[in-house]
């Protein structure tokens, strides 16, 4: 008997009744849309469940490409048991059940498959506490996370697991799951032909956003009426980005805006970024391509500029929108109007470039430490000067490699700070080959 003999009773089938995203997803490999090269006929998952050997993976991309999903059918496909965790929700504890678990399920014969949902919020200790089981088999891993694995997971964890990244949903894989829930709904979407790409944008590539659009609209209409878009702008409260993120638009305005800066014009960088603004950018994204091209294109021509960079960046957290957009204006200004120089990025990519063809070279010995009594009969650290002690505070030493020799690899320019620069590294060099002559 109900508690309140008063209260409302709600029909079952609304009682019952699921979204649409959850409704729809796909309950086979071959159903999901958007993610060919991974779950297509020649897709990397495709042949994992063929080969009958799946491996710890990590799933990178945006929310609603599908990752939680896939992770669900891979472990039915290859007859895993699945468990879902969330590292914003679990700590410590919570893992050791899973494993404790995942280890019972493997003494009876059956492996599981753990799907841990943003596992970049785990810190190093947690993330580290995977390695064991992924190493002994208790667990397969499957990882999400929206955040670039290589900053954000250990090298440990990685080295274990691949990495599969997942793309945003593309205008043709959207327009598929509104075709599927129209099937599902049986009913057409009432929109306007421009309405409808207008909701295609509005939901920015992710498949969960666009199905649960479609049933805002569908809960919205009343018998016999079509929305344009401006009515759909209306019912759903959202605005049609102006270009797609994932698209040509999003690459076009932020490439014109990185160009403007490099060449010195803060009014047209001004007008890019107030577009990309006005479209609905994320203003972290465009923090962060600002910092990027602080480093890139003034370098040490004015140092301060990615010490702004980073402030403006830290401003917009701290104030939000819209008062924090203007600090990122003031540092695309101050970026647009600072001296350029790309000497470091140059010399960084000669470095690498260097690092690579020349191997694991030995550094020369007397810079070596020698900690041990073998090291110290080996020749380490003999002959070395401390700096500090030397005339000028330089002893002029050789530090590269000996097969490898001498290089030079950044150049600064006449310019900015970096003229003061160039002026040490050829007063350090008139130095050098005075000390050291050859």
């Amino acid at each position: 008997m109900s508690d309140d003999l008063f209260a409302p009773r709600v029909p079952e089938e609304v009682a019952n009744r699921r979204p649409l995203a959850d409704r729809l997803r796909p309950q086979t490999i071959g159903e999901v849309t958007g993610q060919e090269h991974l779950t297509g006929e020649d897709g990397v998952l495709r042949r994992m469940i063929a080969s009958g050997s799946l491996g710890s993976m990590i799933f990178w991309g945006p929310p609603g490409t599908g990752k939680t999903t896939v992770a669900r059918l891979l472990s039915g496909e290859a007859g895993l048991a699945f468990e879902q965790i969330s590292a914003i929700f679990s700590g410590v504890a919570d893992l050791k059940k899973v494993f404790d678990a995942a280890r019972l399920r493997r003494m009876d014969g059956r492996q599981t498959l753990l799907f841990v949902d943003e596992i970049h919020r785990f810190n190093r200790a947690q993330q580290d506490s995977f390695l064991p089981v992924m190493e002994d088999g208790t667990i397969i891993l499957v990882g999400a996370t929206t955040e670039n694995p290589s900053f954000e997971l250990n090298a440990a964890l990685l080295s274990r697991a691949r990495v599969l990244t997942f793309k945003s949903h593309d205008e043709e894989s959207l327009e598929e799951l509104l075709k599927r829930a129209e099937t599902a709904e049986g009913k057409v979407l009432p929109l306007t032909a421009d309405a409808r790409a207008s909701l295609l944008r509005m939901a920015d590539g992710d498949g969960r956003a666009v199905l649960t659009l479609a049933e805002e609209v569908w809960r919205a209409v009343r018998d016999g009426e079509t929305f344009d878009t401006e009515a759909l702008t209306r019912i759903v409260q959202r605005r049609a980005p102006v270009y797609d993120k994932a698209q040509d638009g999003h690459y076009n305005l932020i490439s014109a805006l990185h160009k403007s800066v490099r060449g010195s014009d803060p009014d047209a960088a001004l007008y890019y970024l107030a577009r990309m603004f006005d479209a609905g950018e994320d203003p972290l994204y465009l923090g962060r391509r600002l910092v990027r091209m602080a480093v890139e294109d003034i370098g040490l021509a004015d140092p301060q500029a990615l010490v702004i960079c980073n402030a403006a960046k830290d401003a917009y957290d701290y104030l939000g929108s819209p008062e924090g957009e203007l600090a990122l204006a003031q540092a695309c200004v101050y970026l647009a109007t600072a001296p350029k120089s790309n000497a470091v990025y140059t010399a960084f990519k000669a470095a690498t470039q260097a690092a690579k063809a020349n191997g694991s070279l030995l550094p020369p010995k007397h810079i070596l430490n020698a900690p041990t009594k073998l090291m110290k009969g080996e020749g380490y650290s003999e002959g070395y000067r401390y700096d500090h002690d030397e005339p000028d505070a330089f002893s002029g030493q050789d530090y590269f490699p000996q097969k490898m020799g001498r290089q030079t690899f950044y150049d600064p320019p006449e310019r900015g700070f970096e003229r003061d620069i160039r002026k040490r590294l050829e007063y350090w060099a008139k130095l050098r080959k005075e000390r050291n002559p050859r």
